[in-house]
Formats: structure tokens, sequence, C-alpha cells
């Protein structure tokens, strides 16, 4: 069979996406500019419901928002900006995973409390465009997602380094069908990319007193691109010398999280894209699922903060939208607080939190209506701060 055809227009496609990652490195290598809170006159939030419950659960966010911030609002230190546009019915109608207006209004933001987005799955009634998520990661170049876990009785206490702008994700929508017979995705590693997220988990251990760091690969078997990913991890490593530094492979470090004699020894993970978001995913349910836990996506401009779940399409189409857990997003709420410089009302929050979700558990949230409203938990936490 003759395929050199097939093989001429896999290649054009594959020299495209070349040149793409190329000029990207070329970027992110010269980025320079960061944004320092302490010195803005004012703050502005932007808030983007997003799809599904994505909306909801952000109205519960804002409010908790307006009331902690009031003072800060009222003076004109800080605004929060409603962001519309990113439903999936108007990323759909404009064929991208951000239409070009949103985007422009996300850049006018300093940091972002982001809803739920849906990305498109075969089958469903919409384009193959991008996840939206990946898209904001990459154009605001939110390289950092952070994801802590903790959970004092059993002794956990975790906090996910995941590289967010690379590995499996950087252009997942960009796979070529060779043939019908043969499909090809890739997977991206950059000098920069690997370094920057090592380098801040490295910092972050050592400015929290932490002595671990596990960098989590498949290096043995994905040997160029995890390798390098592991190989520049233990370079920066060697920078941190009071910091213990070990390498596990991702399946069995899915297997230790589960460990009770193990688990407990591990504080902070480096991973890969894909890695750190199946492992966060599992670590999140020792906290009480995905519903409980937030999400940092740092870059060094930009900042967003998010629920780590998806936009639970099938709670909507149930009339159950209204029960939808606010959690996930309230702690993802306590990081963009704290990340933007206001530590004693992010404390004030995740207290409230604590007490709310651990010990009164006057609302129990189940996402039906044999428990609390989005809303009615919302007033429980204002009530508890």
């Amino acid at each position: 069979m003759d395929y050199s055809k097939a093989i001429e227009e896999a290649l054009k496609k594959y020299e495209e996406l070349l040149l793409g990652q190329l000029e990207r490195v070329e970027r992110i290598n010269s980025s320079k500019e960061t944004t320092d809170f302490s010195k803005l006159d004012r703050i502005v939030i932007g808030i983007c419901g997003g799809d599904g419950i994505g909306p909801v659960i952000s109205a519960a966010s804002r409010r908790v928002l307006g009331s902690l911030l009031a003072d800060r609002i009222k003076d004109g230190k800080v605004e929060l900006r409603e962001i519309e546009g990113l439903t999936i019915e108007n990323r759909a109608a404009a064929g991208k995973a951000i239409p070009d207006d949103v985007l422009a209004e996300l850049k006018k933001c300093h940091v972002i409390l982001k809803g739920p987005t849906t990305t498109p799955r075969a089958g469903d009634p919409w384009p193959n465009i991008e996840s939206a998520n990946v898209a904001m990661r990459r154009e605001l170049d939110l390289f950092a997602n952070v994801r802590p876990v903790k959970v004092p009785e059993k002794g956990i206490d975790w906090t996910f380094f995941r590289e967010n702008t690379e590995g499996g994700y950087a252009v997942g929508s960009k796979g070529i069908n060779v043939t019908d017979d043969l499909a090809l995705d890739y997977v991206v590693t950059t000098t920069e990319g690997t370094s920057r997220i090592a380098r801040l988990a490295f910092e972050y251990a050592r400015r929290n007193g932490k002595n671990r760091v596990s960098i989590v690969t498949k290096a043995n078997v994905i040997k160029t691109t995890d390798g390098k990913f592991l190989r520049i991890c233990e370079e920066i490593a060697k920078e941190y010398p009071e910091i213990t530094t070990d390498e596990w492979f991702i399946d069995i470090m899915t297997a230790k999280l589960v460990d009770e004699k193990r688990r407990t020894d591990f504080q902070v993970f480096i991973l890969p894209n894909l890695y750190g978001d199946i492992i966060t995913d599992e670590a999140a349910e020792f906290q009480g699922g995905v519903g409980t836990a937030g999400s940092a996506n740092i870059g060094k401009r930009y900042a967003m903060f998010e629920a780590i779940h998806g936009s639970a399409p099938r709670m909507v189409n149930e009339g159950r939208a209204k029960y939808a857990d606010p959690c996930s997003m309230l702690r993802a709420t306590v990081m963009m607080l704290s990340h933007i410089g206001f530590q004693t009302e992010a404390d004030k929050l995740s207290a409230a939190l604590d007490r709310c979700m651990f010990e009164e558990k006057k609302f129990v949230i189940t996402g039906r209506d044999n428990g609390a409203t989005c809303e009615q938990f919302a007033e429980y936490v204002m009530e508890n701060i």
C-alpha cells in the first residue's frame, strides 16, 4: 500500500506544530513580566461562571468574596468583575476554546476565579474545540497548577505542583489521523517549562519547612520527554540540599497514596501535566472528593483559581444544579485571597470551611434535595466567618 500522500500530509501538519512550539519556547524563555500585588492601587478579580453548575457555585464564591472584601471594594482597592462568554454555546459559536473578546477581557484582570467549563468529547453535539482550561493556561502562561490536599486525622498534608502548559495537554487537539488505522498525539517537554515548575515547588518546600519533594514521571517508558522532565528536576534539586528528593513512577505513586504505611511520608510533589491531573483527583478523594478541593493556576503575570471538578451537565439536566457543592470553588477562593496578599481573609474563610465541612456539619451537601442547596451552604459559611 502506498502511504506517501498520507505521510506527506502528516509531515506538513507536524511541521506547523513544531514551528508553533518553537515560537512558544522563545516566548517563555524571554518572559520577564511579573505582578507584584502589594504595589497595585486596585486589584481586578475576574469571575467567570463557566458551564453547567459553574454559574451556581461561582455565584456562591462571589457572595463570600463580596462579604469578606466589602471595605476594600468600597474603597476601590478591589474590583469584582463579571466575565461572561465562556459558555460552551458561545465558545462553539466562535469555534474557539476562548473567544477573542473574552480573552481580551480576561487579560484586563489580575486574577481570575473560574467555574468549570465543558470540553466537548466524541459524540457530543459540539465541535471539536480545545479545552477552555488548556487554552487559558497557555494564553495567560499559567504554568503551575497547585493543588493542596490536607486530612489531619489521617496524617495527610500534600501539595501537588502539576506542570500546566505542556505534557500531553499542550497540543491535545492537534493530533494527526495519519490513516483510518493510525492516529498520533504528542507530548511536549521544554527546558524552561520544566525548570520553572520545579523551582516553584522547591521554593515552596523551603519557605514552608517541607523536607521532602517527590518527582513523579514514567521516565522508564516515556524516555525522551519524561526523561527530560526528570533530569531537569534532579538538577534543580541540587540547589536545595536541605530537602530530600526522591523519584517515583506514576503507576506506583497512585498505589502508594492509598498505602496507609507510606502515604504520610509524602509532602510536595512535582508532576508533568497529565499525571498531575489524574493523581490530584485521586488525592482529593481522601479529603472528601473533588468537590472539596480547590486549584490554583499560577503564572508570572496572571493567576487563575478554579474548582477541580467538571461542569456536571447531568446535575443540570436532572434539575439538581442548585444543590451543587460550592466547597471546591470556596477552597479555590481561599488560595486566591492568599495569592493576592489578603492572608487574614484567606485564613478566616479557610477556618469557616473547616468548621462547616468537618466539624459542625449543620448543613450537608449531597447534590440532591435531601441535602442543602449551594446557596444555603454559602450562607452557612458566611455565618461562620
